[in-house]
């Protein structure tokens, strides 16, 4: 197979698709749902990047899923998700969450977490992006993952949240089921500087903030880059931002 050419894809906040509805603001990075473009499908193993907000008391009824991986990383409020398997809980800014759809799991996510403790309704919106990728195997057990990472490693530094590769067995991140896939967050302030992963194939997304890339400029809150064979590129914030960073060692075919 011939190697892809060196590329960088930077993508624009407004030229994603969008979902907007009553309780729901989503932006789509890639073909998601009714939004199709046989163009736009996935970056290397990434198929699903999604940049969701939720108005309170709002949210995904219990709805079906099958041999994915899906990370979710809440910028902004809490989210509760409840599923198939038993599990339950409430997702909130740097803790990081896996579920494992394997042979099929049921779930929700809502915004009404003081429906678990018998607070008072809150009036804040969630903000969070949910982010898939196929796994290595399929019709595995279904499986749930949580894990909270601590606020000072992701402040200046690109920080493994979420990944199946070997060299992070040990390190701060999740479990998913793709050995060559990892997903990588950062809080920066301005100046701070971090290099991408030199991988074949990276996607840089900045839910916040503002950063420059090195060699394509400036990018906002909502863009994002797909970087092909580049090596590993600077990134500096210009504005206090957050950042995604895929790192995948291959890509769908």
């Amino acid at each position: 197979m011939t190697a892809p050419a060196p590329a960088v894809d930077v993508r624009r906040a407004a030229d994603r698709f969008a979902t907007r509805i009553s309780w729901l603001d989503s932006k789509h990075s890639f073909s998601f749902s009714r939004h199709y473009d046989p163009a736009n499908t996935h970056h290397g193993l990434l198929l699903v990047n999604n940049d969701d907000v939720v108005r309170p008391g709002a949210g995904f009824e219990t709805h079906p899923h099958q041999d994915m991986e899906i990370v979710t990383w809440v910028l902004r409020g809490s989210l509760v998700h409840q599923d198939s398997t038993g599990h339950s809980g409430v997702i909130y800014p740097g803790l990081a969450q896996r579920m494992s759809a394997g042979s099929g799991i049921l779930h929700s996510e809502k915004n009404d977490s003081w429906r678990l403790d018998g607070r008072d309704p809150h009036t804040d919106p969630v903000h969070f992006v949910q982010m898939w990728v196929l796994p290595d195997e399929q019709g595995v057990d279904p499986g749930y993952e949580q894990l909270e990472i601590d606020d000072r490693l992701l402040r200046g530094a690109l920080v493994p949240v979420a990944s199946g590769m070997e060299r992070h067995d040990g390190a701060a991140a999740i479990r998913i089921r793709n050995r060559l896939a990892a997903l990588h967050a950062a809080r920066l302030e301005p100046g701070d500087a971090v290099d991408l992963p030199d991988a074949p194939f990276v996607h840089l997304y900045v839910p916040t903030g503002a950063v420059a890339l090195e060699g394509s400029g400036p990018l906002g809150t909502g863009d994002a880059a797909r970087l092909t064979m580049t090596g590993g590129r600077r990134v500096t914030a210009t504005e206090p931002a957050e950042i995604l960073v895929w790192e995948m060692h291959a890509t769908l075919a």
